[in-house]
């Protein structure tokens, strides 16, 4: 079964069919999630009500915390990783909140599970000279005046400058930059807006584009910053490609539009920028997630002391 096919679960009954497209409408419409959430939480709790069906109830009051452990327990034996049954066990908290809070359960069994921690990893970052090697690489690239040559070249630079998401990127529409400030109007996760600052290089790279965008422009292209070759807003698969192609021209490494995202973050930090700032930058949530960073650059400072100080 995919855990994302509602209609493979066996026997669902019509409580649980009614059940979950309320959850489904409630991450949709009162949360504002993506869809790309939406549809991650929805399979978590597809799969969660699986479980509970095979264990024999037939409504949701039957889901205890032992039925919740067993359904992680059984994530464990089927070989996912500690990130997965991590994100799972979150996903089974806020439906069992949900579900508790709008009297669908009479109790909040999801209260008492733990989480299993997943295991830190740190993310991959290109050094300081060799952003710079990237990005001289794709200015010359678009030294003919090619509209997707210029257009490449103001992508690097923005996710660079801005360390804003792919998604961020793609979703980004011309009257949300502001020129003559410099700084970008970005709607993140649950369409929380913020306002985001960029460097003289990519303000530069960025009017260039928009001098050649008429010529990719298509009816129907709307307001969307960057345009596909064929003139519709860009996707994210484009993007991922022009990334993964303009880095691994000048490295040896295979850094995704995320991997940008981490670069810019650690090289603000190793620039000495305070690690508030650096939360409000990304549009995270919570400075947890944010002090990964530190650790990127904490390693980077032991490296440099270990070369540098006589008694390391």
């Amino acid at each position: 079964m995919k855990p994302d096919d509602v209609s493979e679960i066996p026997s669902l009954s019509e409580g649980f069919t009614v059940l979950l497209a309320d959850y489904e409408r409630h991450l949709t419409a009162e949360r504002d999630l993506s869809k790309h959430s939406v549809r991650a939480y929805m399979g978590d709790i597809a799969d969660l009500i699986d479980h509970l069906i095979r264990l024999g109830h037939d409504d949701l009051n039957g889901l205890d915390i032992r039925g919740l452990r067993s359904w992680l327990a059984k994530q464990q034996s089927l070989g996912k990783a500690r990130s997965t049954m991590a994100r799972r066990a979150t996903a089974a908290r806020v439906f069992t909140a949900w579900a508790r809070r709008t009297g669908r359960i009479e109790t909040d069994p999801g209260a008492l599970l733990a989480s299993p921690k997943p295991h830190k990893t740190l993310p991959e970052v290109l050094g300081v000279a060799d952003t710079r090697a990237v990005l001289d690489a794709a200015a010359v690239a678009a030294d003919d005046g090619s509209p997707l040559g210029l257009r490449d070249l103001a992508i690097m630079e923005l996710l660079y400058a801005t360390g804003i998401r792919v998604g961020e990127l793609c979703a980004l529409d011309i009257d949300e930059l502001d020129t003559s400030r410099r700084v970008v109007r970005v709607f993140g996760k649950g369409r929380k807006e913020r306002s985001v600052p960029y460097g003289v290089p990519a303000a530069a790279a960025v009017d260039a584009w928009l001098a050649v965008r008429p010529q990719v422009f298509r009816l129907g292209s709307g307001p969307a910053l960057f345009l596909g070759s064929r003139g519709g807003r860009i996707d994210q698969r484009t993007v991922r490609r022009v990334v993964h192609a303009r880095i691994e021209a000048v490295t040896a490494s295979d850094l995704s539009p995320h991997g940008l995202r981490h670069t810019a973050a650690t090289h603000l930090l190793e620039g000495g920028a305070d690690l508030r700032s650096v939360q409000e930058l990304l549009g995270h949530a919570s400075l947890a997630t944010t002090q990964i960073y530190t650790h990127v650059s904490g390693e980077r400072l032991r490296r440099a002391y270990e070369q540098a100080h006589p008694r390391a």
